[in-house]
């Protein structure tokens, strides 16, 4: 079952109230097998789950089959979320696993430039926007430089928006060991980026 291209865009979901129902409704839902429920779902967290994904295994045609294999195992296994922690946060840790599956299958990733691209602003004049380029490059070159440990951290914490908690969860290791890796990882970005003239890392 694919779930890229698979699910209309433009088709509307069937529940009339699809947008204000949770996430934790819609695993329910899915759970008895309503496939409408998994298009809302897939809708509302798509973008968010390619995007961890891209930044593990840092290839985008590896990390778009493994989104569809994501929502595959929510499908399969939306019945055994038990609402301990948010959806996003169980869905996330099923992506984490898948992403570094495929890192154990092959080891030797190259890191693809488009990770490096930068999103502009709708009101940014194009000094803004070669500055915001210039410099989201520069961070992406960093980012990749740490080790995967520390990079999962920066990417849930700042780009996920995942608690300490949360992130302890989805990682499986204890809450003060996150907030060391943020630490240092942290620290390592910044001392990346004074090397290459930047004072202050954009995190």
């Amino acid at each position: 079952m694919q779930y890229q291209h698979a699910v209309p865009a433009a088709a509307p979901p069937r529940p009339s109230s699809a947008n204000t129902t949770s996430d934790e409704m819609l695993l329910a839902l899915i759970a008895k097998g309503d496939r409408d429920a998994l298009r809302v779902l897939f809708g509302r967290h798509h973008v968010r789950v390619f995007r961890f994904l891209l930044r593990v295994v840092h290839n985008e045609e590896t990390a778009q089959d493994l989104l569809n294999e994501v929502f595959i195992e929510v499908w399969r296994g939306a019945a055994r979320f038990e609402a301990r922690s948010q959806a996003t946060t169980w869905i996330l840790g099923i992506a984490r696993f898948k992403g570094l599956s495929a890192l154990r299958r092959r080891p030797f990733v190259a890191l693809d430039d488009e990770v490096a691209q930068t999103i502009e602003e709708p009101g940014d004049d194009p000094e803004v926007v070669m500055q915001k380029a210039d410099r989201s490059a520069v961070l992406q070159a960093c980012l990749a430089q740490l080790s995967s440990a520390h990079r999962q951290v920066i990417d849930l914490v700042y780009y996920h928006e995942q608690s300490i908690e949360e992130i302890a969860r989805i990682i499986g290791i204890p809450e003060n060991t996150v907030k060391t890796r943020v630490f240092h990882a942290r620290k390592r970005i910044a001392a990346l980026m004074a090397a290459r003239g930047i004072e202050r890392a954009a995190l």
